[in-house]
C-alpha cells in the first residue's frame, strides 16, 4: 500500500563534520557545522543503516530512508540501471552498467527535464519545511535550473533562479510554468560564476535565502540515489565509477553513498574508483588535480568565461568547486585512487554518435564527456574487462522528449552581478509585489 504525501514521516538523520567526525542536529536548513575550525562539507547520518528500498513510496522517494526529507513532492522519477550490451562490446566491457537519469519511457525513465539534477530538485525541495516563507535561490548553468524551474512550478515553490543568459536556451519546458517561478539571468559573456555572484547579493537579503550547492546534503544524497539504483540493480558497489563533472557534487555523493552501502554490509567493500572528467579547454579542477595540488590552480576570470563558451558542455564550467575543502573533490579522488580525465569537443560529438548508434537514444554532452573518459581509461588500461563499471549518464532524451513541443521561459530580469546588493534584491523584489 502506497503512503499518501501527507502520511509521510520526516526522515531521522544526524550531520557529521567530514573534518572532525562532529555529530550535531540539523536546524531545519544547516549547509555547515557552526563549530567546524576548517572548511568542511558536513554529512548526513541515517537512523536507518540497511539499504532499505522503499515499495510505499513512488520515484526517488523509494531511497527516502537516505535522503535528509520531511515531505514527498509531485512527479519524481529515480534513476534507472540497466546492463549495456552493445556500448559494452563495443568498447570490450563484460559488466558494464548504465544508470541513465533522463528520459526514455521504454527503460522506465520518465524525468521530464531530461537530467539527474531533477535527483537533485525532488531532494532539495523535500527537505524544506513546507511552512517556509522565504524564498528559495538556485544558481545554475542550465540543466539545474531547469530541475528546479520543473519542480517548483509543479508543486508552487517560490524561487528566484539565477542562470547566465547565454544558458536560457536551457530553459525549455512543455507547458508555461507557475508564476512561483522567477528567473533573473547575468548579461551576455558572464558564466555560471557571475550566477553565483548574482545569486549571493540577493541571499543578504532575510526575504531570501540560497539553496547551498554541494553544502546541502540533501543535493547530495538526492543526487547520490544513481548509485543505489545501480547496487539495487547488480546487489554491489561498483568497482569503477564514471561521471563528467562541473562542481564534482554527484561523484562526491556516489562515493559518500558508497560507503553507505558498505557499512550496510551486504554489498560489498567499497573499493570503488571515481573517475571524473571535464571538457577542454575548460579544465580547471583537470588541471589542479594533476598538480597534485588541493587548492585549485589560478584561472583568470575572463579566461574561465572564454573556455565556458568554448565547450560543448557548458553545465562543466563552475570556477567555483567544491574541490579543496575537507570532503570535496581532492579528498574523494584521493580516498578513493581515482583520477582526472578531459575530453575535447570532437571527442563529445564522436561518443554521443556512438552512444545513439549504440544505445539507441540521445544523451547530453556531459554524459558523452564521460563516455570519451571510460574509453580513454580502457585504453590506458585504468579498467579491467571483467570489473564491474558504472556509467553515470547524467541527461539524454532530449530529442524524443522535445518532441512532443515545448516551450521556453525567459528571463524576468537580465542584471549585472556588479550592481550593488540593494539595487539587485530591490529589482528581484519588485516581481513578487
Amino acid at each position: 500500500m502506497k503512503t499518501l504525501p501527507f502520511l509521510f514521516e520526516p526522515t531521522r538523520y544526524k550531520l557529521l563534520n567530514v573534518a572532525d567526525n562532529h555529530r550535531f542536529d540539523d536546524k531545519g536548513w544547516t549547509l555547515s557545522d557552526p563549530a567546524a575550525k576548517e572548511p568542511s562539507l558536513i554529512r548526513a547520518i541515517y537512523a536507518e543503516k540497511r539499504f532499505t528500498p522503499r515499495e510505499d513510496l513512488d520515484g526517488i522517494y523509494r531511497y527516502a530512508n537516505w535522503m535528509p526529507i520531511r515531505r514527498v513532492l509531485r512527479h519524481s522519477c529515480a534513476p534507472v540501471t540497466y546492463k549495456s550490451e552493445k556500448l559494452a562490446k563495443f568498447l570490450g566491457l563484460n559488466n558494464l552498467y548504465i544508470t541513465f537519469s533522463g528520459w526514455n519511457p521504454r527503460l522506465g525513465a520518465k524525468m521530464r527535464t531530461c537530467s539527474f539534477k531533477e535527483t537533485e530538485a525532488f531532494s532539495v525541495l523535500a527537505r524544506m519545511d513546507k511552512k517556509e516563507d522565504r524564498v528559495l535561490i538556485v544558481q545554475s548553468a542550465g540543466n539545474t535550473a531547469r530541475a528546479f524551474a520543473q519542480v517548483c512550478s509543479d508543486n508552487k515553490i517560490p524561487i528566484v533562479i539565477c542562470i547566465p543568459e547565454d544558458n536560457l536556451h536551457d530553459l525549455w519546458f512543455h507547458k508555461p510554468l507557475h508564476k512561483c517561478v522567477k528567473v533573473i539571468a547575468a548579461p551576455h559573456g558572464c558564466d555560471y560564476y557571475d550566477a553565483i555572484a548574482l545569486g549571493e547579493k540577493l541571499a543578504r537579503d532575510p526575504h531570501f535565502f540560497l539553496e547551498g550547492g554541494a553544502k546541502n546534503v540533501a543535493r547530495r544524497d538526492g543526487m547520490g540515489t544513481t548509485i543505489l539504483s545501480f547496487a539495487e540493480k547488480t546487489g554491489r558497489i561498483p568497482d569503477a565509477y564514471f561521471q563528467a563533472v562541473g562542481s564534482g557534487t554527484g561523484a562526491i555523493a556516489a562515493y559518500e553513498n558508497a560507503e553507505r552501502l558498505e557499512k550496510d554490509g551486504r554489498f560489498g567493500h567499497n573499493a570503488m574508483r571515481v573517475y571524473v572528467s571535464q571538457n577542454k579547454p575548460f579544465t580547471l579542477m583537470y588541471e589542479s588535480w594533476k598538480a597534485h595540488s588541493r587548492a585549485l590552480v589560478d584561472l583568470d576570470p575572463d579566461e574561465g568565461r572564454k573556455q565556458a563558451e568554448i565547450i560543448l558542455a557548458k553545465v562543466l564550467s563552475n570556477r567555483k568547486p567544491p574541490y579543496s575543502l575537507a570532503g570535496g573533490l581532492f579528498d574523494i579522488l584521493e580516498k578513493s585512487r581515482g583520477d582526472f580525465y578531459v575530453a575535447s569537443n570532437d571527442e563529445v560529438m564522436y561518443w554521443s554518435l556512438q552512444f545513439r548508434n549504440l544505445e539507441g537514444y540521445d544523451i547530453l554532452p556531459a554524459p558523452a564527456v564521460a563516455l570519451a573518459s571510460l574509453a580513454q581509461a580502457i585504453h590506458a588500461g585504468d579498467v579491467k574487462p571483467d570489473e564491474y563499471i558504472m556509467l553515470n549518464i547524467t541527461g539524454g532524451g532530449l530529442f524524443a522528449a522535445q518532441s512532443k513541443g515545448y516551450v521556453f521561459k525567459e528571463a524576468d530580469l537580465v542584471l549585472s552581478p556588479d550592481l550593488p546588493a540593494e539595487d539587485i534584491i530591490a529589482q528581484v523584489k519588485n516581481l513578487w509585489d
